[in-house]
């Protein structure tokens, strides 16, 4: 039995007090917990051997560590996040969000995949190395960040900076899933996102649907027009010019993903909980949730929504949208495309005006890069089957920016599971997959020192 296998109790233990800490970043009364979680996570660092410190500047702070004591070594950058979603709505919860519980092989709680378990990953892959051979076969420095969830903009201006710092060649991120339970995968792709705001306004005040319908500009109408009119009932978007970038993936990815062990009625049935699935008939699925970009709405607000009547047509109506965008699209670009198609739908009598809240580059890494086919055979290793890749429909914005910045692939190693429900009730991680996702990172590390 290794070190590893000898620790699980304790790797347990240490990850429910990490887990306990509601570390919320979209809830300003959470502040002092984000701050406890970055505590934490630095005085794990420092448990496993690293010197390290807090970044502070205009947000919640960055965690950096450093041990560097392989000189000709090769140099990773681990990246991960100690914020968390909120655990809202509470009543779905069949424990509480932020007091761990075991059931079966999987830890339930907020943040228990999304990051905070994986990030613990990292942290005890290097622990482990230290503890049983007091050295690490590679020089390694580490980055975690509290605000991933609601736009990471610490970091990103951090890291645009280009700090001596954090020169090194490859970053390693664990903060994606695997395909299915058991199979090892590595993902080389990711889309973009860029969120937003539409504001749109008819009258400066509400008015009486008697008096003025007919004649009175009505938003909550118009935002629906306008939101409609960005897509057709097939899914494909009508924004001008929006798939002119668009990269397809080669046959040959085309052909491994065919080869993914899929069932396409558990996953529309069991695992989205949905009738059936929607979106460009002519496209493939897992070229629509990996490789094509969209157009969904998040919530539109306005007008009367209480109980009983309420005979008014509002003054204004917003909705939050979001656009994922995939290689070789851009935010910027996409924005203004957006803003132009607003533009040309917005129905007269009202005004429009979109605001961009967040923005993240798409990212795809060649699959014959030196640290992914390390990384692949470090799982395989592992998990005893071969390590398959794939592209994630999801975003982590720091991978392209630490692309455009620092010049180094990113790792895309994930131990989640489709079914963790990221971002909603009863979040968990397979405690197998935690296991041995410390023990995938530290075999990687050391076959990167060879």
């Amino acid at each position: 039995m290794n070190y590893y296998q000898q620790h699980q109790s304790e790797f347990v233990d240490g990850l429910k007090a990490f887990l306990r800490i509601p570390s919320i970043s979209a809830l300003t009364e959470h502040k002092p917990d984000i701050r406890r979680a970055a505590d934490f996570a630095l005085n794990e660092l420092r448990a496993a051997g690293l010197t390290g410190e807090l970044i502070e500047g205009d947000g919640n702070p960055l965690v950096y560590a450093e041990w560097l004591g392989a000189p000709g070594k090769p140099t990773v950058l681990f990246y991960g996040h100690y914020d968390v979603q909120p655990p809202d709505p509470l009543d779905e919860w069949k424990s509480p969000p932020f007091e761990p519980e075991i059931r079966g092989n999987d830890i339930f709680a907020r943040g228990s995949c999304d990051d905070k378990g994986q990030v613990f990953i990292q942290i005890k892959a290097v622990h482990g190395l230290m503890k049983s051979t007091g050295k690490l076969p590679v020089n390694v420095k580490f980055l975690l960040e509290g605000e991933e969830e609601t736009g990471g903009e610490h970091i990103e201006r951090y890291v645009t900076t280009k700090p001596p710092r954090l020169k090194a060649d490859a970053a390693i991120v664990c903060d994606t899933e695997m395909f299915a339970p058991d199979l090892p995968t590595i993902c080389v792709g990711l889309r973009g996102l860029v969120y937003y705001e539409l504001f749109v306004e008819g009258a400066n005040h509400d008015l009486h649907s008697g008096v003025y319908g007919g004649a009175a500009p009505n938003p909550v109408m118009a935002i629906a027009e306008i939101l409609c009119a960005l897509k057709d009932r097939d899914g494909h978007i009508k924004i001008p010019g929006f798939y002119d970038r668009v990269i397809p993936p080669s046959q040959k990815e085309r052909d491994a993903w065919a080869r993914l062990p899929f069932d396409e009625k558990d996953y529309t049935i069991n695992e989205m909980g949905a009738r059936e699935l929607v979106g460009e008939p002519e496209v493939g699925l897992f070229e629509r949730v990996w490789a094509r970009p969209t157009v969904e709405v998040h919530g539109i607000k306005g007008g009367f929504v209480g109980e009983g009547a309420k005979t008014v047509i509002p003054a204004r109506a917003t909705a939050k949208i979001s656009t994922r965008l995939v290689a070789d699209q851009r935010t910027a670009e996409a924005a203004d495309q957006l803003r132009a198609a607003i533009k040309a739908a917005c129905p007269k009598g009202v005004t429009a005006e979109l605001k961009v809240l967040s923005a993240g580059e798409p990212s795809l890494t060649d699959p014959d890069n030196k640290y992914i086919v390390a990384a692949a055979e470090a799982m395989k290793q592992i998990f005893g089957k071969e390590t398959v890749y794939i592209r994630s429909g999801g975003s982590i914005p720091i991978v392209g920016v630490f692309d455009r910045y620092l010049g180094i692939p990113s790792v895309l190693m994930g131990f989640g599971l489709p079914d963790d429900n990221l971002h909603a009730p009863n979040e968990k991680f397979h405690l197998p997959n935690l296991f041995r996702g410390i023990e995938a990172v530290a075999c990687y590390l050391e076959i990167l020192g060879k």
